[in-house]
C-alpha cells in the first residue's frame, strides 16, 4: 500500500490507519485513540467511509504508487546506463594499461619508454576519474531515491485508507465492556445505586461506594467496573443482595446474575486493557515519527532551495498527475545536481550531507515498518481475548459478533499492509 506523509488525526474516539510508501523502501500505517474513562479504558474506533469511497481511495493510492515507481524506475534506468558506460571505460583503460605495461617492459628506447610512461600515467588518471564518476553516479541515484520516497509520503497519505469494518468493531468492543448495554442491567443498577445511597450511613463500605459512584458519575454514564473502585463496588453489591428479603427471590436471583455479569465484564475490561495499553505506546511512537518526518522533509527542501509553499502548491495540493510527475522529475534532477555541486565545491566531505539525509529517510521507513508490525501483532491479541469469552453464556453472543468484525478488520489490514516487506524493502533501499 502506499500512503506517504505522516498524519495524525486527533479524532474523538477514533483511530486512523494510514499506509505509507513501499517503493525502494517501506510503508506504514497510522492511527490515533482517545482515552475513555471507566478506569483507563482506551475506546478505539476508526474513521470510516462507504465501500465506494474505499474503492476511490484504492484507485487514488494506486495512481500515486504508479507515479512514484515510474520516477524510481527512471532513476534506476539512468543509473544502470551510466554504470554500464563507466564500466566499459574502466575495462578499456585496464586493457590499455596492460598493453602499455607490456610495451614499456619490452622497449629498449629511452624516449619511447618515457612517452609510454606518460601515456600510462594519463590512462591511470582517466581510470581514477571514471571510478570517481561511478561513485558520484551511485550517490546521485541513492539520494534521488531517498528524496522521491520522502516527498511521496507527503502526497500519498492524503487519500487515507480507511476501513469500513473498523468503526463497527471498536464500537462493539466498547459496548461489550459496558454492563449498561446488557438486558435488564440499567434498571437493576439504578435499584442497587439507590440502595447504596439510602444505606450509606450504615456502613463504611457503602459510604465509600456512594462517594465513588458519585465521582464516577462525573465522567461516565456506565457502571465503573474496572480499577480499584471494583473492590468497593463488588462488596456493596454483595451487601445489597444480602439485604434482600426472603420474599424477593426473583430480584435476588437477578441480582446474583448481575453481580456475576459485572465481575465477568470487569475481567474482560482488564484483559482488554492489556491490549489497549499497547495502542498508547504505538501512538507515542507515531507522534515522534511525525515530528521526524516533518523535520526531514523541511531539511531536504532547504537543501534543494525549494520553499515549503512551492512544494505544497505544486505537489502536495496538485491534482494533475502529469504535473506531479514533472515536479518529481524536477526534484530528482535537483537532487542529482546537489550531489554533483557538493563534490565540486567540497571535495573532501561532499558525501556527508546526502549521506545523512539518506540515513534519515531509511530510518524513517524502517521505524514505520516496525510500528506497522506492532499494530498487526496487537490486533492478533484480540483473537486470544475472544477465545477466552466466546462460550460464556452472558458475554458469548457479543464476543462472537466481535470475532466476525475482527476478522473483517484483520483481513482489511493484511490486504493493505505488509510490515515485514516494509522493513525488508527499507533494508534494501540503496544501491551499494
Amino acid at each position: 500500500m502506499n500512503f506517504t506523509r505522516l498524519y495524525f488525526a486527533k479524532a474523538f474516539d477514533k483511530i486512523i490507519f494510514v499506509g505509507l510508501s513501499n517503493a525502494f523502501v517501506c510503508d506504514i500505517s497510522l492511527y490515533h485513540h482517545k482515552f475513555c474513562v471507566m478506569k483507563k479504558l482506551w475506546a478505539i474506533s476508526f474513521v470510516f467511509t462507504t465501500s465506494t469511497a474505499v474503492a476511490q481511495v484504492n484507485d487514488s493510492t494506486q495512481q500515486e504508487m504508479n507515479l512514484r515507481d515510474k520516477v524510481l524506475n527512471e532513476i534506476q534506468h539512468v543509473f544502470q546506463q551510466k554504470t554500464r558506460s563507466i564500466d566499459s571505460t574502466v575495462i578499456s583503460l585496464d586493457q590499455r594499461l596492460s598493453m602499455l605495461d607490456k610495451s614499456i617492459a619490452a622497449s629498449k628506447d629511452v624516449k619511447d619508454k618515457a612517452d609510454k610512461l606518460a601515456e600510462r600515467l594519463q590512462a591511470i588518471e582517466e581510470k581514477q576519474k571514471a571510478i570517481e564518476a561511478n561513485e558520484l553516479n551511485l550517490f546521485q541515484a541513492n539520494y534521488q531515491s531517498a528524496l522521491v520516497n520522502l516527498v511521496s509520503m507527503d502526497r500519498e497519505i492524503k487519500p487515507l485508507m480507511l476501513f469500513n469494518s473498523t468503526k463497527a468493531f471498536f464500537n462493539s468492543l466498547s459496548e461489550t465492556g459496558n454492563p449498561m448495554n446488557y438486558d435488564g442491567y440499567t434498571k437493576w443498577y439504578n435499584q442497587y445505586a439507590a440502595f447504596v445511597k439510602e444505606k450509606k450511613a450504615e456502613s463504611p463500605v457503602l459510604t465509600v461506594t456512594n462517594n465513588l459512584l458519585n465521582f464516577a458519575g462525573n465522567f461516565t454514564k456506565g457502571a465503573p467496573v474496572t480499577g480499584p473502585i471494583t473492590s468497593a463496588l463488588f462488596s456493596s453489591m454483595t451487601s445489597y443482595i444480602d439485604n434482600l428479603g426472603k420474599k424477593e427471590k426473583a430480584l435476588k436471583a437477578q441480582s446474583e446474575e448481575m453481580l456475576t455479569l459485572t465481575m465477568k465484564i470487569s475481567q474482560f475490561n482488564y484483559d482488554n486493557e492489556r491490549i489497549e495499553t499497547e495502542w498508547e505506546a504505538i501512538t507515542t511512537e507515531l507522534q515522534d515519527l511525525q515530528k521526524k518526518f516533518d523535520k526531514t522533509l523541511k531539511e531536504n527542501l532547504a537543501i534543494l532551495k525549494i520553499t515549503p509553499a512551492d512544494f505544497e502548491a505544486k505537489f502536495s495540493k496538485e491534482n494533475d498527475a502529469e504535473k506531479r510527475y514533472q515536479y518529481l522529475t524536477m526534484l530528482r534532477d535537483k537532487a542529482a545536481q546537489f550531489v554533483a555541486t557538493e563534490r565540486d565545491q567540497n571535495p573532501k566531505e561532499w558525501r556527508q550531507k546526502a549521506y545523512i539525509q539518506m540515513n534519515d529517510v531509511q530510518s524513517l521507513k524502517q521505524r514505520f515498518g516496525q510500528v506497522t508490525f506492532r499494530i498487526s501483532q496487537n490486533l492478533l491479541k484480540y483473537k486470544e481475548l475472544f477465545e477466552k469469552y466466546k462460550n460464556d453464556p452472558q458475554l458469548g453472543s457479543r464476543i462472537r459478533d466481535l470475532e466476525i468484525k475482527m476478522k473483517e478488520l484483520q483481513e482489511s489490514f493484511d490486504k493493505t499492509f505488509d510490515p515485514l516487506e516494509y522493513i525488508n524493502s527499507a533494508n534494501r533501499m540503496y544501491k551499494v
